[in-house]
């Protein structure tokens, strides 16, 4: 399951392809969700980009958005804390509570 909930943070094992025309989320791959962003993987670039885009996206903070694995891994798994909006693509894919 590329999306789940740890009490109240959104938990998201991505897929990431930096380098793309546009930032997007791009649907399920493999077990994980994956999404195009358009910075390079260049010296943090492209987390520090996932990171605004995910804090547009789900309305919150940049400092409530964390990447607890994949540093350095197109493979990552990001945590969401409390976020305020949930955009329909997650939303078709969460366990059927708490949104």
């Amino acid at each position: 399951m590329p999306v789940k909930y740890d009490n109240d943070d959104l938990i998201l094992r991505l897929y990431l392809q930096p380098k793309a025309s546009r930032d997007q989320i791009v649907g399920i791959h493999g077990e994980e969700l994956k999404i195009a962003i358009t910075a390079p993987p260049v010296d943090g670039k492209a987390n520090a980009h996932l990171i605004k885009y995910f804090s547009k996206l789900f309305k919150v903070a940049k400092g409530k958005i964390t990447v607890e694995k994949g540093e350095l891994n197109r493979h990552k798994q990001v945590r969401i804390h409390s976020p305020e909006i949930i955009p329909e693509a997650i939303k078709q894919l969460l366990p059927s509570k708490k949104y």
